[in-house]
């Protein structure tokens, strides 16, 4: 096993463990900030993978966006300790941490058919580069995108007009 490979799977235990410790804390601030330290390692992981763009769209819309939207909401509610609720086994829960065992055993399954010898396609290399996805994107999906801008301008058009309405 070369340092890559090692270092991937330290990276991989890091993300469940971190994934682990923001859906067992109490405090909301402290399980958001454990999401943003998994969607940190998320994104490098894909760097791993060689898909330099999926990573950075990582960073700049789950771990600034989506997170900033996250923390409005928790001091929005300003949730406390008393507040929550308190544990208890139910039938849900049992059924949900069964579950979760299939999943590891799967995950576990299909990582050792990786390390035994299956390896991807060499054209696998170049698929998430920032080069691939925009000449996949300006070439054959070009019309989508640019209906896509044009729908996100209208929006902030319609968000303008409704906010300049509200303040006369």
């Amino acid at each position: 096993m070369n340092l890559e490979l090692v270092l991937f799977f330290v990276l991989a235990v890091a993300a469940i463990g971190s994934a682990i410790l923001m859906i067992t804390r109490r405090n909301p601030v402290t399980s958001a900030l454990y999401l943003v330290f998994n969607f940190f390692i998320i994104a490098v992981l894909y760097l791993f993978l060689r898909a330099q763009f999926i990573a950075i769209i990582q960073i700049t819309v789950y771990a600034g966006a989506i997170m900033v939207l996250f923390l409005f909401v928790i001091m929005l509610l300003n949730l406390g300790d008393d507040s929550l609720p308190k544990w208890k086994l139910t039938s849900g829960k049992s059924v949900a941490a069964l579950l979760g065992v299939v999943l590891l055993i799967e995950i576990l399954y299909f990582v050792a058919n990786f390390i035994s010898g299956s390896r991807l396609s060499p054209e696998s290399e170049s698929m998430g580069t920032v080069e691939s996805i925009g000449k996949v994107l300006f070439s054959g999906y070009l019309f989508p995108f640019e209906m896509t801008s044009i729908l996100l301008l209208a929006a902030i058009v319609g968000a303008i007009l409704l906010a300049k309405k509200k303040f006369e």
